[in-house]
């Protein structure tokens, strides 16, 4: 049966994103302090830790046994298990948590990536994302999701890469507001994005999420609080996307959505704000349709209105998303939460979207092979 009984998110925490001088497992327990703190709590309240790092791929700290590192560092017996699913171990560590049975349960994910070499990076992801037949081919993240976009954009003429470029344009201008987003050194102009060079055609390098450090941390807890885990759910699809019937919707986000939407008794017009897994734009605008905020084929007619713009009807990404915020692979899904427990506690400064009351978060692990959604409400009463 799914899902649990329901939890509260009593506090979050996340380093900057950016190069980061820290070791991965500090970097970790910097964001659990902050979460802690933010909780009111400390690790003698904390029954279980879910932990999530890919560390050992990509850093050179060569450590294959991440969570008695931190028993190490946080100085604690209490048990500890990881969820390595690529990019959306994050999410897969938060559902994990509520699996558990615990009153309370520290949830923190952390990644190292600066200090790897891109070709060692590209070659690591190639294992979480493409099939050992085409691993052999050589097809990397961005040939993949290229092959999405191309797929996509024949079978709905509509959509072209300019809709692709507002995209990223709007998460690079959210990104700016975000004192805790990777920093660029300047704004990025819409048209700057368009003339980026190809990485893989059609997607260019402002298509592409950005490679980075960080670390960021929850604490979920049985007692009520003012942020309320509403819905949550995780799904699992076969690897390779030539194993499926359409490359352009992807079934585990659809499913996971579909199953947190009823968990948490609200639709897709009830969300107020939205952290969406942009690894790459394509893969923002297949999730406004996956998850119901556009109709199949026709998203491009949202995003030319600026529908998903922090002064649209529903802000998307507003911390920057990976495209602009970073994406330190496994932190991305804990990432997420921090931002939109900060959304709807009224704390986001600058890109603070008024009045929001119910939140959604969509986190992917390779293309499409593990989607987790997560809605999040605040309580009656909570200031």
């Amino acid at each position: 049966m799914r899902g649990k009984s329901k939890m509260y998110i009593r506090g979050v925490g996340m380093t900057k994103f950016g190069s980061l001088r820290k070791s991965s497992h500090l970097l970790a327990y910097e964001a659990a302090e902050e979460a802690l703190q933010d909780a009111q709590m400390d690790f003698s309240d904390i029954d279980a830790i879910v932990c999530a790092s890919l560390e050992w791929f990509f850093s050179d700290e060569r450590q294959r046994h991440f969570p008695s590192i931190l028993s190490s560092v946080f100085k604690t017996n209490k048990p500890i298990i990881r969820t390595p699913t690529g990019c959306s171990s994050g999410g897969t560590a938060l559902w994990t948590a509520q699996q558990l049975g615990y009153d309370n349960v520290l949830v923190v994910a952390s990644e190292k990536l600066n200090t790897c070499k891109t070709e060692a990076i590209t070659d690591e992801f190639m294992m979480a994302a493409e099939s050992k037949y085409e691993q052999t081919e050589g097809l990397n993240f961005p040939a993949q999701n290229a092959l999405v976009a191309q797929e996509y954009l024949m079978k709905y003429p509509e959509t072209t890469m300019d809709h692709l470029a507002l995209i990223s344009y709007k998460n690079h201008c959210n990104a700016l507001l975000n004192p805790k987003a990777k920093f660029f050194g300047k704004p990025v102009s819409l048209e700057e994005i368009k003339k980026s060079h190809i990485v893989a055609s059609p997607l260019r390098l402002f298509d592409c999420s950005i490679s980075t450090d960080g670390a960021a941390a929850c604490v979920i807890s049985k007692d009520k609080s003012d942020i309320k885990i509403a819905g949550n759910d995780l799904c699992t699809d076969l690897m390779g996307i030539f194993e499926r019937d359409d490359g352009t919707s992807w079934e585990a986000a659809t499913i996971s959505s579909k199953n947190a939407y009823k968990q948490a008794g609200v639709g897709p017009e009830d969300i107020d704000v939205a952290e969406l897994h942009d690894a790459f734009t394509i893969v923002e605008l297949i999730a406004y349709e996956d998850l119901g905020f556009a109709r199949r084929g026709k998203a491009y007619q949202k995003i030319e209105d600026g529908h998903f713009t922090l002064k649209g009807k529903l802000p998307v990404n507003t911390s920057g998303g990976l495209k602009a915020k970073g994406h330190p692979v496994s932190a991305t899904g804990l990432a997420q939460i921090y931002e939109l427990v900060n959304q709807l506690r009224g704390k986001a400064g600058e890109r603070q979207v008024k009045g929001a009351k119910v939140a959604l978060a969509h986190n992917v692990g390779g293309a499409g092979g593990n989607i987790s959604c997560t809605i999040l409400k605040k309580m009656p009463g909570a200031a």
